[in-house]
């Protein structure tokens, strides 16, 4: 749901009730992955996806049946070729779908769960009171300082789009499958550790939560964990569903030439934060590059060696310059960045790959190294060039083939690798 940050957080602002459908689990080629959500509001409207059109519409009437009866559930969805006209996935896939209501409360003030078959605007008070929890089951509601139940993870949960929509990086951990009085348990987390809400098991529960959230959060993931009702690493008992929401990757463009220009564009629609670097203030300039978010006159090495970089960073090449390019790889390769990639032809690369061996670069780190940069599309101009980086770093994040689909048998929708140092 933190995919839908800033309208959602407008819903709370202006005392709306709704509910959100989150997409907690997938099965073979489905179309969006984990984290994904469609919101609908009390009166009908509705914002984001399930299943890019699919199952919108079953999705949408299960909202409204939760804004009716205050239930949260999980339903699935999946191909079946028995019924023509029955509701599923075209693709041939199953995805899994939690639906959680929140009441209207007064504008500025954080939404209650929903009583079943109240009212709108008749939540349960922020301080205590019965409210109606997973599965229909009953719990009791107290603030975040109480204890947990469903308003404590309301509270958690829009404490955390609240985050999301201000840009800080934030993990929202809910219990997306396991016992009814523990499902849509909420747990907020930031990066150093401190956290919010509770997913009203065991402590030790919440403790492990806190540390899963951490690790996907570090590498900017969204992602599922299986764990036992008591917080240990025994699969079986629960799931949680991990949401991170951090600020946009960085991308870093060395060297302000015509193919720099293209990679922004594309850096840009990818949703990337776009920086170009380069030592000479004539060709760095922002008539050049109007579309970059930052444009740096600078040693291309001296200014990564100063700037931020975290494990989402892509970093791109392109002066094919020696007295650039080495000083400025030598520290790229040994940084835990997702991806660097240099421009220049075989024999460049080959030359280069010697001055940087010679400089102390070691074998694991030159494998790092993508170069020639790019995939093999046959490119000619900037913006073809452009699109083959891109390509290469979208399949680096991940774990693509590059091989045509024509050619594979594998799923579309592939499950993600697990999250390595040079992956986004």
């Amino acid at each position: 749901m933190l995919d839908l940050a800033g309208r959602l957080r407008e819903w709370i602002e202006e005392g709306r009730e709704f509910a959100v459908a989150t997409v907690v689990a997938v099965g073979g080629s489905a179309p969006r992955p984990p984290g994904a959500a469609l919101a609908v509001s009390g009166d009908g409207t509705a914002i984001g996806s399930v299943s890019g059109g699919c199952v919108e519409g079953a999705v949408y009437e299960l909202c409204v049946q939760a804004l009716d009866d205050g239930e949260t559930r999980v339903e699935r969805f999946g191909y079946s070729d028995e019924d023509a006209f029955a509701v599923g996935l075209t693709c041939g896939g199953t995805i899994d779908v939690m639906i959680t209501p929140f009441a209207a409360g007064h504008p500025g003030q954080t939404p209650t769960a929903r009583r079943p078959g109240e009212t709108p605007g008749r939540a349960a008070g922020a301080a205590g009171g019965s409210t109606r929890g997973a599965a229909g089951e009953s719990s009791t509601a107290s603030g975040p300082s109480g204890v947990p139940g469903a308003t404590g993870r309301a509270a958690a949960s829009f404490a955390a789009v609240s985050a999301a929509d201000r840009g800080e990086p934030v993990a929202l951990a809910r219990v997306v499958r396991g016992p009814a009085e523990l499902l849509g348990g909420a747990l907020l987390v930031r990066p150093d550790g401190t956290h919010e809400g509770g997913l009203g098991g065991d402590p030790v529960l919440d403790r492990t939560a806190v540390a899963e959230a951490r690790a996907l959060l570090d590498t900017g993931r969204t992602g599922t964990v299986e764990l036992s009702e008591d917080g240990s690493y025994c699969p079986g008992g629960l799931t949680l569903l991990v949401e991170s929401a951090v600020p946009p990757p960085r991308m870093i463009v060395f060297g302000a030439i015509d193919f720099a220009s293209a990679l922004v564009g594309a850096g840009k629609f990818l949703g990337y934060h776009v920086t170009v670097c380069d030592a000479r203030p004539v060709f760095a300039t922002r008539a050049r590059f109007p579309d970059a978010d930052e444009i740096v006159v600078d040693w291309p090495d001296r200014y990564l060696r100063g700037t931020r970089t975290d494990r989402r960073t892509v970093l791109c090449v392109l002066t094919h310059d020696a007295k650039f390019d080495v000083p400025l790889l030598k520290e790229a390769l040994r940084l835990p960045v997702a991806y660097v990639g240099a421009m220049g032809s075989r024999r460049t690369h080959q030359d280069r790959a010697r001055r940087l061996r010679e400089e102390g670069v070691g074998e694991s780190e030159l494998a790092r190294l993508r170069s020639p940069i790019g995939l093999d599309l046959g490119a000619r101009t900037p913006e073809e060039t452009a699109v083959s980086i891109a390509a290469e770093i979208i399949a680096a994040r991940h774990g693509g083939t590059g091989t045509p689909l024509t050619h594979t048998d594998r799923p579309i929708h592939a499950p993600e690798r697990q999250a390595v140092p040079q992956a986004v």
